[in-house]
């Protein structure tokens, strides 16, 4: 079993809050960490029918069988749940009694917003990270970004013989069926699909809904509600334009990327590790695959994702600034496996413009070496375990 990064912080919230809730995309692990990390407590699947009818039915009994120390998976089947848990924590004060998770969704976090605010810690669990495979004696050094891409992350891939393809078609289905249809009552879910297809397309690039919403053959309104529901879900992310505007004319729009390069691969018809790489999108592929690794690891350690880009209307543009604190890290992602001079164009600009020292820019490139030069340092994709360590 792969260990989970995020294990210790949990474990110390919950010494510190009454109830944990553990949510994330479908498939990531969340029932198995969280029955590791609390295998003396009681355990109830609210996607059992049985089980889910005895909690809607009669909350209150259905807690007091439990009792004190509890995982209830799939919480969000049956958001009634939490008021009674609130009730509970109220009366009893004891830290750690509920373990709760739940793929993400409205609902699920106005209920928790309304009766466990203050009661509950939250944390976000993505699929696997690279730190996390080397850390189960995976080398990933040995293997070509485009193959480990490909495969993506999710840890049933790397727990099982499962065929790569085969698991994403059923993992889309799933998602389409049943969990679109739990978060947000859509009723043609045909155009849906047709959507997500589209926003695949748009991997890396600039989010225009106007345009989006006139290739899918919907309204604009309805469009920002479909990304906001890929987003809940932990499909898709939006990397935001960093706030510092150095002269007014900085592109305002985020840009759209994919948590797993493995499910975009999958959405986007790519068959095997080398049909991505000849594809027109790689770029964008291998943009989702480097910051979502950033996003993982300040997730694990229970940090807000602090994550931005940057690019003026002329088309000057970082693919990723890092907010540390004080200090701003400018991260360029390529593609490429051959380091040339105009990998650090971007870089110098902004540098220039931000009076940022260079020795805090990072390049991440799909090669094989590590180079530190006067214009800034650059680093294989399988050196990312080392380089977000040093981010959090």
């Amino acid at each position: 079993m792969i260990k989970r990064e995020i294990s210790a912080i949990i474990k110390k919230a919950a010494k510190e809050y009454p109830a944990i809730l553990l949510t994330g995309p479908r498939q990531s692990g969340k029932t198995t960490l969280a029955s590791q990390l609390f295998r003396e407590y009681n355990y109830a699947n609210l996607e059992d029918l049985e089980t889910r009818s005895y909690a809607e039915n009669d909350p209150k009994g259905f807690l007091n069988q439990l009792g004190g120390g509890a995982v209830i998976d799939e919480v969000q089947r049956v958001p009634e749940l939490l008021s009674q848990i609130q009730v509970i924590v109220d009366e009893k004060k004891i830290n750690g009694q509920f373990i709760l998770t739940g793929s993400q969704n409205f609902l699920l976090l106005d209920k928790v917003s309304q009766s466990l605010a203050g009661r509950v810690a939250i944390f976000n669990l993505l699929p696997l990270a690279l730190s996390e495979l080397e850390g189960a004696g995976i080398k990933i050094a040995k293997r070509e970004a485009s193959e480990t891409m490909f495969k993506g992350f999710y840890p049933k891939l790397y727990d099982t013989e499962t065929g790569i393809s085969r698991y994403y078609a059923n993992y889309l289905e799933t998602y389409v069926e049943r969990d679109v249809r739990l978060i947000k009552n859509i009723s043609d879910l045909s155009a849906f699909k047709r959507f997500l297809d589209l926003c695949a397309g748009r991997c890396g690039q600039i989010l225009n809904y106007s345009s989006l919403a006139n290739d899918a053959g919907i309204n604009q309104a309805t469009a920002k509600g479909w990304i906001s529901l890929l987003e809940a879900s932990f499909v898709i992310f939006l990397l935001r334009p960093h706030y510092r505007n150095f002269n007014k004319r900085v592109v305002k729009m985020p840009k759209l990327y994919f948590y797993d390069t493995g499910l975009i691969c999958s959405i986007l018809g790519i068959a095997s590790p080398g049909d991505l790489d000849g594809h027109y999108l790689k770029g964008g592929i291998f943009e989702s695959f480097v910051i979502s690794e950033f996003i993982k690891a300040r997730f694990n350690a229970g940090l807000a994702r602090n994550a931005y880009y940057w690019r003026d209307k002329t088309g000057h543009e970082i693919d990723l600034l890092l907010e540390l604190g004080a200090k701003i890290l400018p991260v360029e992602i390529k593609s490429g496996q051959t380091i040339t001079s105009d990998y650090f164009d971007g870089l110098n600009y902004y540098n220039k413009l931000s009076k940022t020292k260079p020795e805090y820019s990072r390049i991440v490139y799909a090669g094989k070496q590590t180079q530190s030069r006067s214009d800034g340092k650059v680093s294989p994709w399988f050196k990312l375990p080392e380089l977000v360590k040093d981010t959090i």
